[in-house]
């Protein structure tokens, strides 16, 4: 059995297929311990820290940082027994042109794939992080047609030796593959060959570029993307020549002031997410506005006990606190519509918003009700801590069923916040501001907020969200006259 043993990229969880190589946290050489941590992968829900699945030294490393890699695909080769001394040269098999023609391999963007290393992954198993599962199926690889006739044998790159050091050049893990062959076009001849992976055929089809007419910039005179946009725009500007309009004069003007930000990771599945829930489930959302102002002084009471004094006590605390209370009043609040049946559950995976650089996310206390309070302040901080160091794991993340989004973080009253997937609720906590307010008959500065609850009205009706609502304003109006009433 081989020694050298490839790592794939392991299935993340929650129907996740890709991730994207933020850092690698090894280097070729570098000898590693079981569970160590190789490198940091960002999912479209986190970023996560992936470990060893042997000890070993570090042979090669096959994607560079910045490449996105669907899962399965190998991304690092260790030596298992680095002490047994130099390995045996293996040939470096030579598949023929009819069967590379047979199968259609994606390498990464501008890159060829120059030969195996160390062999296939032996057992092919999958590596797993702790709270994932293992991938179901396997990826399937459409044929590929050709044109032109019979693809060349010498048209295949020559098979290249691994990278040594630096992770910035991506290293092969298949064998050779000779580029598709394209019709002719200005001069290349017929069965002209085009090296291009099919994203970028498919965005030369989106955009109009004839592929045989372009000279590649990437390894080995591969066509990478930049390559079509740059033809794409001269096209564009060619055409704008011949007939300028003020349109296209004041379009031109401000091109150089445009920044294009690609969506993907969490900002995408949050779009995908937050669409699918607007178009899917009817919305209504209500408002309530509160005198805080007892609640305020019940935290300052708290924060001066010597058993809280090391702990993070925000008004949010309260606010989570009195979520959970209405929802063990009003347990329909706290359920899935499943198409043809409701599905109510007893336990409250409490998600709390969190904006972090990568965007916002919203992970979630798991069992969040059978917490005390002292618990539940040390999970929010613990969970605001690991959102912000960007640790958060796709587990986290994962099973919401009731979401909480602090606005007034940020100085805003309310919102209309959108439903999380599978969740009939949410509540948009406001500022809390000192304001005029009538008191005991009297006009008097007071602490007061918003709050904003969305629901899903195939669930919720307007009785239920507004009594689940006010019962959360008559928590936070005097907490500790409802929990003496409550509980």
């Amino acid at each position: 059995m081989s020694r050298i043993k490839e790592f794939n990229l392991p299935d993340l969880g929650e129907g996740l297929t890709e991730g994207e190589i933020l850092a690698w946290l090894v280097k070729v050489g570098d000898v590693i311990e079981l569970n160590q941590p190789i490198v940091e992968v960002e999912t479209a829900k986190a970023a996560v820290e992936i470990p060893a699945k042997w000890a070993g030294q570090v042979k090669s490393i096959f994607h560079p940082e910045g490449s996105t890699v669907e899962v399965g695909t190998p991304i690092i080769a260790i030596d298992t027994d680095p002490g047994a001394g130099p390995l045996a040269e293996e040939p470096t098999p030579t598949p023929s042109a009819a069967a590379l023609a047979a199968v259609d391999v994606a390498p990464s963007e501008g890159a060829v794939e120059p030969g195996l290393i160390g062999g296939p992954a032996p057992g092919g198993r999958t590596a797993v992080l702790v709270g994932y599962g293992p991938r179901s199926t396997a990826a399937k690889r459409r044929p590929r047609k050709t044109t032109g006739g019979p693809v060349p044998a010498q048209a295949a790159p020559a098979p290249a030796q691994p990278v040594a050091a630096a992770p910035a050049v991506p290293v092969a893990r298949t064998a050779p593959v000779a580029p598709r062959t394209a019709p002719a076009a200005n001069g290349h001849g017929a069965g002209a060959l085009v090296l291009a992976k099919p994203p970028v055929r498919k965005l030369a089809r989106d955009l109009g570029v004839d592929l045989t007419t372009l000279t590649g910039s990437g390894p080995l005179g591969s066509i990478t993307r930049e390559d079509v946009h740059q033809a794409a725009d001269g096209a564009s500007t060619a055409t704008s020549t011949v007939a300028a309009t003020p349109a296209a004069t004041a379009a031109a003007f401000g091109a150089d002031r445009e920044r294009r930000i690609p969506v993907k990771g969490v900002r995408k599945l949050t779009a995908e997410n937050m669409s699918a829930s607007a178009f899917t489930a009817p919305h209504v959302t209500e408002f309530l506005t509160v005198d805080v102002t007892r609640a305020m002084k019940a935290l300052d009471r708290l924060r001066a006990r010597r058993e809280w004094r090391d702990v993070r006590v925000s008004p949010l605390l309260l606010v989570a606190k009195a979520v959970l209370l209405a929802v063990q009043r009003h347990p329909m609040v706290n359920s899935t519509w499943a198409g043809d049946e409701i599905v109510v559950k007893e336990y409250v995976n409490l998600g709390i918003a969190a904006a972090t650089e990568r965007g916002l996310i919203v992970p979630n206390i798991k069992d969040a009700g059978r917490l005390s309070l002292r618990e539940l302040a040390d999970a929010m901080t613990a969970l605001v801590q690991t959102a912000k160091a960007g640790k958060t794991s796709p587990a986290d993340m994962s099973g919401g069923t009731l979401t909480i989004t602090n606005v007034g973080v940020f100085g805003v009253d309310t919102g209309t916040p959108i439903l999380p997937p599978g969740e009939s609720a949410i509540l948009a906590f406001g500022a809390v501001r000192e304001m005029p307010w009538v008191h005991k008959g009297k006009v008097k500065p007071r602490q007061v907020t918003t709050l904003g609850l969305s629901f899903d009205h195939r669930i919720i009706d307007g009785e239920l969200g507004s009594k689940f609502l006010r019962d959360i304003g008559d928590f936070l109006t005097d907490p500790e006259a409802a929990l003496l009433a409550w509980t």
